[in-house]
């Protein structure tokens, strides 16, 4: 009995963009890639149905990486003040000749 083989996205990709161009037929890529041809018509038709949804971007992520960015300047923005504290500091304890 074999197994599933499972392909990861980056050859689904690759197979379907391939099937697109139309160099090739359907038989010739199944044995290329060794996969079979209503294998690859499904992934076909499955990446034209989700084809829209690659411009629009996911709404989820615009706000993650909005909070990171807020979140990266106020860090940026407190390591700069203790950067200056910590100057501060050295300047006076070298007065001092405690440093």
């Amino acid at each position: 009995m074999t197994h599933r083989r499972k392909h990861d996205d980056t050859f689904k990709t690759k197979v379907v963009l391939e099937a697109l161009k139309e160099d090739r037929t359907l038989a010739e890529l199944s044995s290329i890639y060794e996969v079979h041809p209503n294998q690859i018509r499904n992934w076909k038709k499955q990446f034209l149905a989700n084809a829209g949804s690659v411009f629009s971007g996911n709404k989820s992520d615009k706000e993650k990486i909005k909070n990171f960015d807020k979140e990266r300047e106020r860090l940026q923005r407190k390591i700069g003040s203790q950067a200056m504290d910590i100057d501060f500091l050295k300047k006076n304890l070298k007065k001092l000749n405690l440093l």
